[in-house]
């Protein structure tokens, strides 16, 4: 992962939104972060210390007094061995503190011993949060830069409906990792395309590929922490975009088509992962359902889709331009063969049977100077940060 830091904070305060905190911490520690927790007393009586201590491996401090020696000054040296400060739940009382600058507790008071982002997510009653007290504050701490979330809007704990309830942890940990990421795309603009397309021949019935959309969508991701600006073309997938990419849906190779070469010339780099079908049937009917009627058979004439990678590669002007090849048999020469017609930069080739539809693949990364990178069976965010990785001095 390419991190500038990876030592996070977390600060749980007293709210039933507490609990949830347990899935961040998880979330936190799968992605290879060094989590410390600080809890205020309040939120003990609603998630026990060892819950957080277990989760986070780490010792959960709970007074500004209890120290491991008695040279460290355990406030201070906390917030020096930060690299981002996060507050989930956030609930009025610690805002108001933060905001009023109180220190009594050991969180409000490590947070003025701390220099860097904060990161803050609200979760509490409805009218506490829109209480005009309440919404000075968040003002009040936004103007000093910290990072503060919108709550969800919903059902709460409380029986009341509207704006309070605690972000979803996954996109709390997305918002962590977009603060801690290597910027080091920052500048760059990215079409990224996913996923099958859908050939109909009538309304409702179609050709297609079993294509998930993983790969292409896990390369949004990556390269949107990254920081760059990320245009996700994406065919139907049950995937719910990316925080923070621009997702343009749509449906055939042709719609795809159309959307990729009005932003190609807007862009610097170009990944091709969506599974593009090559032919699309021309209609058996003008509108409606075809009838089957007493036919055994039946026969569908296919016509040729633009390809799509191919005028892209015609079309570039210093723009860097990776393709993906699956493959059922002669993996790295087939992949060679497109490399060179279509005039690509990189390729990501992989098997059929080791990549379609599965959270894993096995891939090899075919470059421009004849050189071939094998790697092992990954996840696809692996895999996805491995193919940025390739693309990153190319643009150098």
């Amino acid at each position: 992962m390419i991190l500038q830091g990876n030592r996070v904070t977390l600060g749980i305060t007293g709210g039933i939104a507490a609990y949830k905190a347990a899935e961040l911490v998880r979330l936190m520690v799968k992605d290879e972060l060094r989590v410390r927790v600080i809890m205020t007393v309040n939120a003990t009586r609603f998630v026990t210390p060892l819950t957080f201590q277990t989760l986070s491996q780490s010792q959960v401090r709970l007074d500004t007094f209890e120290t491991a020696s008695p040279e460290r000054v355990e406030h201070v040296i906390l917030a020096q061995e930060t690299d981002l400060l996060v507050v989930a739940p956030a609930t009025a009382n610690i805002l108001a503190k933060m905001a009023r600058g109180i220190a009594d507790d050991m969180l409000s008071t490590l947070y003025l011993a701390y220099a860097g982002t904060t990161l803050l997510a609200p979760a509490m009653n409805t009218q506490m949060y829109l209480h005009p007290a309440t919404q000075d504050n968040l003002r009040i701490l936004k103007d000093r830069g910290a990072i503060v979330l919108n709550p969800g809007e919903g059902e709460l704990a409380c029986g009341d409906y509207g704006p309070g309830r605690f972000p979803d942890p996954p996109y709390i940990m997305e918002r962590i990792l977009d603060l801690l990421y290597k910027k080091d795309l920052e500048g760059k603009s990215l079409l990224v395309t996913a996923g099958p397309t859908r050939e109909f021949f009538d309304e409702i019935r179609f050709i297609s590929n079993p294509s998930s959309g993983k790969m292409g969508f896990a390369i949004a991701q990556e390269a949107r922490r990254r920081g760059g600006k990320v245009y996700l073309v994406s065919g139907p997938t049950y995937l719910t975009p990316p925080w923070g990419v621009e997702h343009i849906p749509v449906t055939s190779a042709r719609e795809m088509h159309k959307r990729v070469l009005a932003l190609f010339p807007h862009v610097d780099v170009v990944i091709k992962a969506a599974a593009v079908a090559d032919f699309h049937p021309l209609p058996l009917v003008d509108k409606g359902k075809f009838k089957k009627g007493k036919k055994d058979s039946l026969t569908l004439e296919l016509k040729a889709n633009p390809d799509i990678l191919a005028q892209l590669g015609k079309k570039k002007k210093g723009q860097i331009l990776v393709g993906f090849a699956a493959e059922s048999h002669e993996l790295l020469k087939n992949a060679q063969e497109k490399l060179e017609g279509k005039n690509l930069d990189l390729i990501v080739a992989n098997k059929i049977s080791e990549g379609f539809g599965k959270d894993t693949s096995k891939v090899a990364i075919l470059r421009r100077d004849g050189t071939t990178c094998e790697l092992p069976t990954m996840s696809k965010d692996e895999v996805a940060r491995v193919v940025l990785d390739e693309v990153i001095p190319l643009l150098s």
